[in-house]
């Protein structure tokens, strides 16, 4: 497998027969160890592995990072190393461990995926001549959804006085239980004016104050409105699973491209840190290069230089 001073591939194999007998590991987690080692040592070439620095270990999570590595993988790399060097220390074949105090190289954020401004458009602008009361209903959760940037457990917890139609603006209870005041969208309120209109249809008997009842007259529950979106979407033509989530990533990164604004997302996402809402900011290279070349000066005149 590989070979250092302190034997060749059966230092390896007797550690990995450590963990299977000794440790009992299963083969299944013996084989992530024997592959984390082949990957390290891909990257460490021959150098003996008690010959190993710490600096030596830093590099090769460095170079595992600029390969595209994930941190997570990275982190059960250095995991593995740290068993490996207890082992060789326990046998005497290493002084010391030069895997115990690396840390893998933080991942950004994965950006959630969100629906590009076509996608929404179709989706919702495919729902306005329906005038059956469940169809009506969950145009108006879309729109929601979408308009502001609403979590599924803030939308469930509207009320019928949580919407102010004439001022165009909506109270939510996110997070914490803190309350935030959020403009509304014509499209948005054109769909919450169809759908109250058929409300009454759905009550079954007494007073209900959910702004978004089921067939049977009662609130929603997350599931429901998971399923009925899922479907909506199928039948509109969109391939991605769709989930109220989405709809939320939409309207931040949407709102984010056009405006900029990261102070201003934050606050229409209520996200009590700004770090939280940062993720977005994680726009694709070709969309800021495109702005660059259309925007700065000196982008402007090697261009034309170019030419």
């Amino acid at each position: 497998m590989d070979s250092d001073s302190t034997g060749t591939a059966p230092t390896v194999n007797a550690f990995l027969t450590h963990l299977a007998s000794e440790r009992r590991l299963s083969p299944h987690t013996v084989s992530s160890y024997q592959r984390d080692l082949v990957e390290a040592r891909k990257v460490l070439g021959t150098q003996p592995w008690d010959t190993l620095t710490v600096h030596d270990i830093r590099s090769l999570a460095a170079t595992l990072h600029r390969k595209g590595k994930s941190g997570k993988t990275i982190q059960r790399m250095l995991s593995t190393l740290r068993t490996f060097f207890r082992y060789l220390m326990r046998e005497g074949l290493a002084r010391d461990n030069p895997a115990m105090d690396i840390r893998a190289p933080k991942s950004g954020k994965r950006l959630p995926k969100a629906l590009d401004a076509d996608q929404v458009s179709h989706l919702l602008d495919a729902g306005t001549h329906s005038s059956e009361p469940l169809a009506l209903r969950d145009q108006a959760m879309m729109e929601l959804l979408y308009a502001c940037g609403l979590r599924l457990a803030e939308l469930l917890s509207l009320n019928l006085d949580s919407i102010d139609l004439r001022d165009g603006q909506l109270l939510v209870t996110g997070k914490g239980n803190k309350t935030r005041q959020l403009p509304v969208g014509k499209p948005a309120l054109t769909a919450v004016r169809r759908w109250l209109k058929v409300r009454p249809l759905l009550i079954k008997s007494g007073e209900q104050t959910a702004l978004f009842i089921s067939k049977n007259g009662r609130r929603l529950s997350p599931s429901s409105v998971q399923q009925r979106l899922k479907r909506h979407a199928l039948e509109r033509g969109l391939d991605d699973h769709l989930h109220p989530h989405k709809l939320r990533h939409s309207f931040a990164t949407h709102l984010l491209e056009s405006s900029g604004d990261l102070r201003a997302v934050q606050e229409l996402l209520g996200h009590a840190d700004l770090a939280t809402t940062q993720v977005y900011t994680h726009l694709d290279f070709q969309h800021l290069a495109q702005v660059y070349d259309g925007a700065h000066p000196r982008a402007q005149r090697r261009k034309d230089e170019d030419e």
